[in-house]
């Protein structure tokens, strides 16, 4: 076969076409390798001191690890789901769940409902002082509870200030914390008063976020302030409703710092929680124990979790 080539023109390879999938793939590699740099830091701390802790913790629930078993880890022996099935044999372990279901059954609405009529009121009654006000019912929730809770004893002593109060009105006050009836509803107060400042901030960033016009036009067909809140603001806020219930919940699954500070979990263990006979369990030695006793909160946290979200994602 022969080549004939015109005068005055010269022959030029053809050039090297390079697939468009290559030359893409080249600033998208980059882009994931800078992203990943970035996660990199984020990764190592997850793994170390999350993911590794978790699956550890799982592996010594399924153990009869204790703290002597430390200095001689061979003998630790295997014994399946004999913690768990311990656990729900206890009495106290049992008696700890009631409570625990007690702050999240009183605490989570309260508080809600607290925070709701909080936001409810700054963003329709007071504008001119809102962000003051904002910030004196915020600031329980980042005012040490180690603090609070010393103040709270104090309070709520035979000699404290509040019986102090009754007194000056004729009434005699109980010593609150060492009273097993009288020691959960003190416990769940100051659960309410440090938490009412996150729902309330989530409620008033939901409320701002519905458009006024809606409301001018129910005011135009005659919708009063109630008829607008239940089939307006209500309806539309549901979504973060679903936040604050569930943010809630998984807080008072895990109470752990209003019990230990105030009452220590008692009088009696009538405010002694989940996560508290976990800490207690893991002080004593018993590891298997506690870590089973752990992954029983995080069961619980995870059913209650996936439940509300059924319940209000359906209507939202």
């Amino acid at each position: 076969m022969t080549v004939t080539l015109i005068p005055g023109t010269r022959r030029t390879r053809p050039p090297s076409v390079q697939p468009r999938e290559a030359r893409r793939s080249r600033p998208a590699l980059r882009r994931t390798a800078v992203a990943w740099l970035f996660l990199a830091p984020f990764a190592v701390v997850f793994l170390l001191y999350t993911a590794i802790p978790t699956v550890a913790a799982l592996g010594f629930s399924l153990t009869d690890l204790r703290g002597a078993d430390l200095r001689t880890p061979f003998a630790v022996n295997f014994t399946g789901l004999e913690n768990y099935a311990r656990l729900f044999q206890d009495e106290t372990f049992v008696r700890d769940i009631l409570n625990t279901a007690l702050f999240v059954a009183v605490g989570v609405p309260l508080t809600m409902g607290i925070g709701f009529a909080l936001a409810l009121t700054l963003n329709s009654g007071i504008r001119r002082l809102r962000g003051v006000f904002r910030t004196v019912f915020f600031a329980p929730v980042v005012t040490n509870v180690v603090a609070v809770a010393l103040i709270w004893q104090y309070a709520f002593n035979a000699d404290g200030t509040v019986n102090k109060v009754l007194g000056a009105v004729g009434l005699g006050g109980p010593n609150w914390l060492d009273d097993p009836n009288l020691a959960m509803p003190v416990v769940i107060l100051l659960g309410v008063w440090r938490n009412f400042g996150t729902a309330m901030v989530l409620f008033l960033a939901g409320l701002q976020a519905i458009p006024q016009d809606v409301y001018e036009a129910a005011s135009l067909d005659g919708a009063g302030r109630w008829r607008q809140l239940r089939h307006i603001t209500l309806p539309l806020l549901l979504p973060t409703t679903l936040m604050v219930s569930v943010l809630l919940t998984v807080f008072y699954l895990q109470v752990f710092d209003e019990p230990y500070l105030l009452t220590g979990g008692g009088p009696l263990g009538s405010t002694e929680s989940v996560a508290l006979y976990t800490y207690r369990q893991f002080g004593s030695g018993e590891f298997g124990t506690s870590s089973a006793a752990s992954f029983v909160m995080l069961v619980l946290v995870a059913v209650v979790s996936v439940v509300q979200f059924r319940l209000l994602r359906s209507r939202t």
